[in-house]
């Protein structure tokens, strides 16, 4: 057939760049929020950053007020506004003015009134996020820390320090010491000997096993340590000296055979092998930047839970007024080039304003369902879907998801994530639901009161659970224990 042109019709849905944006800023974290804004600070000549706004106040103000850019009698806009100022990114629409009521009082940065900044303080004290952040020391702070505190001279110090460097994050030295001598230019060179000698400092400068060389040498450290009449200690060293591989292999027989002790102190040994760390240098602070954030925080006022976001994460931005004002006096303003980002910057404005407007009635919305939770416990969680918010705020189910996903509540009993609060839901025998949360939490209590010498195996604590109410398999128990990092049965027996 020759070629023809042909003509249709065709419906299609398409997001405007407003709308795709205001997604966008809803589903980042509080910290890729504030990049994203500090971006827009650097790239756009329309944005600046609000010195004056205050924290207590950052969603008092209405969305519909605007400002007049023209008019010199418009232009009361207060410095305070918040999240933005609509007063001015408005202004091309309207020649109203608006005023807003400052709130006026303290509102503290921290969930418990720890760090206290006041709205007039201005200076922006305790609104740092990093103020949320949990520094804990790394393994190699932690022992330059001890290393000070030993009078050494500086080659002694220098081969400390070098062997410390070159320690792993789990604790162990993996180089030889012939490498390390060879690493530094040091007159006279360094002997394997000295560096031996500093070796011996180090894994004596913290935690038994720290610096060791290989598994065997760490676990020996730790076992050293203990007082000498601990039962079964001497059988311990001989095994992990020179049988890990049977003792993995639980070669049991084997094993008394070779080390010629009695049933009982094998068991003994075996049981005091297994509660040594083989990873020590992983009870230390990493270096990762793996902190959050909260996006809210929730007070108990009155026998009532309050949500409220958190001030260190509001935006301090605005609408340039001077800028802002002498484009729309210029001439041809609205085909120069700058008016994309004035518009840019005014989206960016009440986007965030919206994004946490929503972020807020999604954590109120939560609160509201597991204000159990928050009276008594993680045991007291009650199932609850994203479907469940979103037809109590009228919203769809994907924007629940982004408000709920990499957001985190500053509460009385800790951070959570928000997704925290959406546990799955599980069948009770009286024909009712609990959530898994709570079953986990029914666990955790189980495990804590179980006896030493005989701790319950799971299907045991399935049991228990079912003499409860709740049915869960064998597997879901195990399941559950996992995710809770608690051993199982064997692992957890004592002496």
């Amino acid at each position: 057939m020759p070629p023809s042109l042909e003509l249709r019709t065709k419906q299609s849905l398409a997001l405007t760049p407003r709308l795709q944006q205001s997604v966008r800023l809803l589903q980042l974290s509080s910290l890729e929020f504030q990049q994203e804004l500090r971006n827009a600070l650097d790239t756009n000549p329309f944005l600046e950053y609000d010195e004056s706004q205050t924290e207590d106040n950052a969603l008092s103000n209405d969305n519909g007020s605007s400002m007049s850019e023209t008019t010199p009698a418009s232009t009361s806009e207060t410095a305070e506004a918040p999240l933005a100022a609509d007063s001015v990114a408005d202004s091309a629409d309207s020649g109203d003015s608006s005023s807003h009521d400052d709130a006026g009082s303290e509102f503290s940065s921290d969930p418990f009134g720890r760090t206290t900044a006041s709205r007039t303080s201005g200076d922006g004290e305790g609104s740092d996020p990093a103020d949320w952040v949990r520094i804990e020391p790394s393994l190699h702070d932690t022992l330059h820390d001890s290393l000070r505190l030993y009078p050494l001279n500086d080659r002694d110090r220098a081969m400390a320090q070098l062997i410390i460097e070159a320690l792993d994050d789990d604790g162990y030295l993996r180089q030889d010491l012939s490498e390390l001598a060879a690493l530094v230019d040091i007159e006279p060179e360094l002997t394997e000997d000295e560096l031996t000698i500093a070796l011996k400092l180090v894994q004596s400068l913290d935690k038994p096993g720290v610096g060791a060389r290989n598994l065997s040498e760490c676990l020996s450290l730790q076992l050293e340590a203990m007082p000498s009449d601990t039962p079964a200690r001497a059988v311990a060293l001989e095994i992990v000296n020179h049988h890990l591989e049977r003792l993995a292999r639980r070669e049991q027989a084997e094993l008394q055979k070779k080390i010629g002790c009695s049933a009982d102190d094998l068991r003994i040994a075996c049981a005091l092998v297994r509660k040594l760390d083989p990873k020590p240098g992983e009870n230390y602070g990493q270096a990762e930047d793996n902190y959050v954030v909260p996006d809210v925080i929730v007070r108990q006022v009155k026998k009532s839970w309050v949500v409220t976001i958190n001030p260190a994460v509001l935006p301090r931005a605005r609408i340039h007024r001077m800028y802002a004002e002498l484009f729309a006096q210029s001439a041809g303003a609205s085909r120069s080039p700058l008016a994309q980002q004035l518009q840019e910057a005014r989206w960016l404005i009440r986007n965030a304003q919206q994004r946490f407007t929503t972020i807020q009635r999604v954590a109120e919305c939560i609160v509201s369902h597991q204000k159990a939770f928050f009276d008594y416990g993680e045991i007291a969680l009650k199932p609850l879907v994203l479907r469940d918010v979103a037809d109590e705020l009228e919203l769809h189910e994907s924007t629940i998801s982004r408000a709920t996903g990499n957001k985190y509540m500053a509460t009385p009993r800790g951070i959570f994530e928000f997704k925290h609060f959406f546990p799955r839901e599980l069948s009770t025998e009286s024909g009712g639901t609990c959530s898994a949360a709570a079953v986990r939490a029914l666990l955790k209590e189980m495990i804590a009161k179980e006896n030493a010498a005989d701790p319950l195996s799971d299907v045991s604590l399935a049991k228990m659970l079912a003499d409860q109410g709740v049915i869960v398999a064998r597997r879901t128990v195990a399941k559950y224990r996992h995710l809770m990092k608690v051993p199982p049965a064997e692992l957890r027996r004592q002496a």
